[in-house]
């Protein structure tokens, strides 16, 4: 197979702005936690200890763009490598318990296409709905989603010590898309879709650091809860320090505000400052000291993209 490189780097968005939010497509339900028409901020609960919680979060970067020769025709590709881990938070410490690394080629689907092999490793042929970059960068995304499924942070055993591998929290950076278990919940960070209609919409623009809004339903009979959550910050705009939060619907509402309960106590404590962190409050502490092992593990980008042009030559 052969192939032509060409670089390419992608760059981070905002956090969200109010003015620019799009319609949502699914229904929601208002009438969860209480009453659309009596809807307020609710104060979260400060929790006095939580045992575990474990941040579970994945980077990907793309190393290099590619030209695949198709039978004479020039086909759009990308070398992309893609890294998933878990850290896991005590009262004592912070650690990183699992990381795995993908590499891979995505393009559209190819008759003739194969893993491309370099001196650094093997970039596996990813196949992707076609050409276009959305659909290449969709099949990168998924390949994140499912490194991280793949993490064994879920499971139930007891260690020799007694303790349960699952932690009591289970954070995932972005929609839980499809991970059901009931002590995960999805953390949003970035906000591009106004879920809320447009009567409630301002609540968000009047919680305080540490209020949420009440429980609301998205999707059809098998969605899932939501709330939003402010953490501490300086209030610059409506959406300022505003996150969401997500929990499947596989059981009753109770169970689901207990968990928006306890979750929305502990996020806070992990807030991020300016000062420190460029996507302060949001991007939480855990969640970018997993990102640092992350993108380290994922190797230099100058090395790889090197190691592609020889392959390619």
């Amino acid at each position: 197979m052969r192939f032509a490189v060409e670089a390419w780097s992608p760059e981070y968005g905002v956090s969200g702005d109010e003015s620019q939010l799009d319609e949502h497509a699914e229904p929601v339900d208002l009438d969860v936690e209480v009453a659309a028409k009596s809807w307020e901020p609710i104060r979260a609960s400060t929790l006095d200890t939580i045992e575990r919680v474990v941040f579970v979060d994945g980077v990907r970067r793309i190393d290099a763009r590619i030209w695949v020769d198709d039978g004479g025709q020039s086909r759009q590709g990308v070398c992309a490598s893609v890294a998933a881990g878990a850290v896991v938070c005590t009262p004592q410490k912070a650690t990183v318990t699992e990381v795995a690394v993908f590499r891979g080629f995505f393009t559209q689907p190819l008759e003739k296409a194969e893993n491309i092999q370099t001196k650094h490793g093997d970039y596996v042929y990813v196949p992707c709905a076609s050409d276009r970059p959305e659909d290449i960068y969709l099949g990168i995304h998924d390949q994140m989603t499912s490194l991280e499924t793949s993490l064994q942070v879920e499971s139930s055993e007891a260690d020799p010590k007694g303790e349960s591998d699952g932690g009591d929290l289970i954070v995932f950076d972005g929609p839980l898309r499809g991970r059901n278990s009931p002590n995960s919940v999805g953390y949003v960070k970035t906000q591009h879709v106004q879920y809320l209609p447009d009567s409630h919409q301002p609540i968000l623009g009047r919680l305080s650091a540490g209020e949420r809004t009440p429980l609301f339903h998205i999707g059809g009979r098998f969605g899932r809860y939501s709330w939003y959550l402010r953490l501490p910050s300086e209030q610059t705009h409506p959406l300022a320090g505003i996150v969401r939060c997500e929990v499947a619907a596989v059981g009753p509402p109770s169970e689901a505000i207990a968990l928006a309960v306890r979750t929305s106590g502990v996020l806070p404590w992990y807030g991020s400052e300016p000062h420190k962190d460029s996507r302060a409050p949001q991007n939480l502490y855990p969640i970018a000291g997993l990102e640092n092992q992350l993108r380290h593990r994922l190797g230099d980008p100058l090395v790889l993209e090197r190691a592609l042009r020889n392959a390619a030559s």
